[in-house]
């Protein structure tokens, strides 16, 4: 009886991918492995430590503490990851590797998770490197360059917000305007000679992660 009846299961195998039995469904395609609900994309700083017990090293100053705090805030299923350039002094050879590296994983994992939002975290030259990818020049500020990738127009619907600490461009007088502007948070410390025209102290431009739990909320009330 028992070879009777994986006789039957083969033959019936054989017709499903034969095409000849209907009203049997081919099971969807999945989605590809490591998809989740939101998919946090982090650019650190200069020189910035990743942090070498953090399971993303995503950076010590902003990255890995905004990501705890998403993930906290979140009752939806998140990972990370860490935008693959050398955030180095050396211009605009670094931001632009950042800028290519962040866009070609955003299209990437995009087109494998068609059901995933995005969060881009970006602190110090790591703004920069998210400012250029949504289309916001930083050549001229610190450590920033000219653009050389873009998310395309069709993913906008799909970051759902932009986290920028100690963001360059606003040294030189620049905003994230246009389509994102509504999904930005952008904070920069006064005196931060980073982002603040007038700034002084350096030590200011360490202090961002005091902002990871009101960055986490401004993420939670929009995916």
């Amino acid at each position: 009886m028992i070879e009777i009846r994986a006789r039957v299961g083969l033959a019936l195998s054989a017709a499903v991918l034969a095409g000849t039995v209907t009203g049997v469904a081919a099971p969807a395609a999945a989605q590809a492995a490591g998809c989740v609900d939101v998919h946090v994309v982090a650019a650190r700083g200069t020189n910035e430590p990743g942090g070498v017990w953090s399971r993303y090293k995503l950076g010590t100053v902003v990255g890995n503490p905004v990501y705890a705090a998403i993930d906290d805030a979140l009752a939806r299923s998140t990972n990370a990851y860490r935008v693959q350039y050398p955030a180095s002094h050396e211009q605009p050879a670094s931001v632009q590797a950042g800028n290519r590296d962040l866009v070609d994983h955003v299209v990437e994992r995009a087109a494998a998770c068609p059901d995933q939002k995005f969060v881009l975290v970006g602190y110090s030259q790591g703004a920069n490197v998210v400012d250029n990818s949504i289309g916001i020049s930083s050549e001229g500020a610190r450590v920033g360059g000219p653009i050389v990738a873009t998310l395309p127009a069709e993913l906008a619907p799909r970051i759902a917000a932009i986290l920028l600490f100690g963001n360059p461009i606003r040294g030189v007088g620049r905003a994230v305007t246009g389509v994102y502007a509504d999904r930005t948070y952008d904070v920069c410390n006064d005196n931060d000679p980073v982002c603040d025209p007038q700034g002084t102290d350096w030590n200011v431009h360490l202090q961002y992660k005091r902002y990871a739990g009101e960055a986490a909320a401004f993420v939670a009330a929009r995916v």
